[in-house]
């Protein structure tokens, strides 16, 4: 008995003690018009809080984080809060009509969910149309009060996020491609923390500075918060040692490029090595494939303290179609996994699943050439609902809604990136459908995301919410099912929240779906997403009480 109050009390003490330790994080997102110049003229943009970027969400891990979201724009509005796990707070997620109907204008709605088990960098961007252009910021994690970085503590840290800018409103640029079905116009610059730097016909836009100290180390929160680009990153004469990715550690490693598809983070530090100088930082496309892509260079500068010349040292940039360098950066990408930070690959696997990802072409009888270009997982290009799937999901409401029998591979396979004349591609029309695909609490999943040269194979930054993910493996050409898998890194793969499948190639992932709740996985390009190239995954409530979704909070917004 003594043993027993004894244990009881050292409970309780251990409870109030993590209590004091994890923080509730309050913050308010006001959703508001705002005018902005760039490139030589002016528009109207939505923005939070009148930022572009938005401001940046400080928590720690375990932390509770709570956003009171006000919409005071025309537009309806979510809030994604990208590569947190959401561990039974899917409503909270923010993808609409996935998890939540949108916050209509007027409206307002609480985000409410806790940091568990990560630490680093993420983003937080909208989740509806393609508002996420410039509603878009950073989410840094510090680790818990008193755990140490495992790399050497930085002096100071600085947040750098990507973007991209049109000169047009974004929305009616979505919006006329949808109603001609011909691909949307592309962007006309890209953003590092929001600015240009000079560009070809507006010289006097100004570019982001990086103030350094010689002999100091920097610890950057790199964020690709672009619509449609993947994109390099440099800086002229200095190195960068990556040490996390996607808010996960890594083992160190040291580049002269970084490369991030849309919704990718990485911190890296850089040591401030020379005495003196001005020197260029750039993020420039990747496109290794005949899809056009904004070719515009960003620039930025790196400045040393107490430099008065206005000489500056320049880098060259890498060719738009560098395969080696995008892929030489993602193979040396591997997880930490040490004592403290192990890396728990699925080596049993529940469901083994094939998704072939690609574009097509469907019949449009309002559209210009009476087809409009789609894209989709095994041959079915998703319908969005006008019903959150969570919600119909928790209130058994899904008839009518959607169906849960998404194909787990092709129902007609065929030569994926041969371009074979005869497998059966005369026909590039697609199967429209709100399909999920239902898994059982605690299973285990490997996806081999196969890339597709229908019509044209490009690169494909792949997203999946409410987990992480590790990346097994990746190749070109059709995977092979006898060969592929005894390469398999089951040891220290990287894990992820958002991979990129290489250019008519797979990548392999594996995960456990231990979250109860729907789960949208997406192209993080957002014209793929838009064309249809998305699907959901529902996973069922486990036996415990700490293994189901809560009921939904009372002010989640109605369609």
């Amino acid at each position: 008995m003594t043993y027993s109050c004894g244990r009881i009390f050292l409970l309780v003490f251990l409870s109030l003690l993590y209590l004091a330790e994890a923080n509730i994080r309050h913050y308010k997102f006001n959703v508001l018009m705002k005018n902005m110049t760039k490139l030589c003229s002016t528009k109207p943009i939505v923005t939070i809080n009148g930022k572009f970027p938005g401001p940046t969400l400080y928590a720690r891990e375990d932390d509770n984080v709570i956003v009171n979201l006000t919409n005071n724009v025309s537009y309806n509005v979510t809030i994604h809060w990208h590569g947190v796990k959401q561990l039974r707070t899917g409503w909270s997620d923010g993808p609409a009509y996935i998890t939540q109907c949108p916050v209509q204008p007027g409206g307002t709605f609480i985000y409410n969910f806790t940091l568990t088990g990560q630490r680093g960098t993420l983003l937080w961007h909208a989740h509806i149309s393609w508002l996420r252009a410039t509603v878009h910021g950073a989410i840094v994690i510090l680790p818990k009060r008193g755990v140490p970085y495992p790399f050497p503590r930085p002096h100071t840290q600085k947040i750098i996020v990507f973007g991209e800018w049109w000169k047009s409103d974004v929305e009616n640029v979505i919006k006329q491609s949808t109603q001609s079905g011909l691909p949307p116009n592309l962007s006309d610059a890209h953003t590092i923390n929001g600015l240009t730097g000079p560009l070809a016909g507006c010289n006097n836009s100004h570019g982001y500075t990086l103030h350094v100290e010689t002999g100091k180390n920097y610890l950057l929160r790199i964020i690709n918060a672009a619509v449609n680009d993947e994109l390099f990153f440099k800086i002229a004469q200095h190195k960068l040692t990556v040490v996390e990715a996607d808010a996960s550690y890594t083992k160190p490693f040291t580049t002269e490029t970084l490369f991030l598809g849309p919704g990718q983070t990485a911190n890296a530090i850089l040591t401030a090595n020379h005495p003196k100088g001005n020197f260029l930082m750039t993020i420039s496309p990747f496109m290794d494939t005949v899809v056009p892509v904004d070719n515009a260079t960003a620039t930025a500068f790196l400045r040393y303290k107490n430099i008065t010349t206005k000489s500056l040292i320049m880098s060259k940039t890498p060719p738009i179609n560098a395969t080696s360098i995008a892929q030489n950066f993602s193979d040396a990408l591997r997880s930490l996994n040490s004592r403290d930070y192990p890396t728990n690959v699925p080596l049993k696997i529940d469901h083994s699943l094939f998704f072939a990802i690609g574009v097509g072409v469907n019949p449009c009888s309002t559209c210009i050439n009476g087809t409009k270009t789609i894209a989709d997982i095994n041959n079915v290009t998703f319908v969005m609902p006008t019903t959150a799937l969570l919600q119909a999901h928790y209130f058994n409401k899904s008839q009518g809604v959607f169906t849960d029998d998404f194909p787990g591979r092709p129902l007609t396979p065929f030569d994926y990136t041969g371009g074979n004349s005869s497998t059966p591609l005369s026909n590039l029309q697609t199967k429209n459908g709100t399909q999920v695909y239902r898994l059982e609490f605690n299973a285990t999943v490997q996806i081999i995301i196969q890339g597709t040269s229908v019509i044209a194979p490009e690169s494909h930054p792949t997203h999946l919410h409410g987990s992480n993910f590790f990346v097994v493996g990746k190749g070109l050409g059709n995977f092979d099912p006898l060969m592929d898998p005894k390469k398999f890194n089951l040891v220290d793969p990287v894990e992820r929240n958002t991979v990129s499948v290489p250019t008519a190639g797979w990548t392999a992932i594996r995960f456990i779906a231990d979250n109860p709740g729907v789960w949208f996985f997406h192209c993080h390009l957002e014209v793929h997403t838009s064309w249809g190239l998305k699907m959901a995954f529902l996973v069922e409530d486990g036996k415990g009480s700490n293994e189901k979704l809560p009921p939904p909070p009372s002010d989640l917004p109605k369609c």
